[in-house]
């Protein structure tokens, strides 16, 4: 075991934990931040999407000591009351079906916009490429995406 002091949607949180422990189980066990979602633990789904320094990672595989000073953000963290363009585009277009993965899907979302705030629909495809959606929304996650980015046709 080892204490880490993890810098979580803007607060310190200090973890005892074994250093080889995938932060899904850090946020979601130890500190029952339970939106960021387990789906397939080899980083092959998407549900466990959450962002280190800014980037989409899968928590699954990430290792809490591989975090070092690199702040997360998780679904809960990226805005207050739902309001963030992503969640909005995505309650305005209805996207969800059973909502799952859409976590992960707005995760993912949200960090191409904060790097690419007028993605083609080909740079969308690319940044959104291992989300999987078992219920198909795929059509209605890039036309939110789009909106988000208001550029919606």
């Amino acid at each position: 075991m080892a204490t880490f002091n993890l810098k979580i949607n803007g607060e310190q949180q200090m973890v005892d934990v074994d250093p080889s422990t995938p932060m899904l189980w850090v946020l979601r066990d130890h500190l029952k931040l339970v939106g960021t979602k387990y789906g397939c633990g080899i980083a092959q789904c998407g549900s466990c999407t959450i962002h280190l320094g800014g980037v989409a990672v899968r928590a699954c595989m990430l290792t809490v000591s591989s975090v070092g000073n690199q702040e997360i953000r998780t679904i809960e963290g990226l805005s207050e009351n739902g309001d963030h363009p992503v969640q909005k585009a995505w309650l305005e277009i209805d996207v969800p079906q059973c909502g799952y993965c859409q976590a992960g899907q707005i995760m993912s979302a949200a960090a191409l916009l904060e790097n690419n705030p007028n993605p083609s629909d080909n740079e969308i495809e690319m940044a959104m490429n291992g989300n999987i959606c078992r219920c198909g929304t795929y059509t209605r996650i890039k036309k939110a995406i789009k909106t988000a980015a208001g550029s919606a046709s």
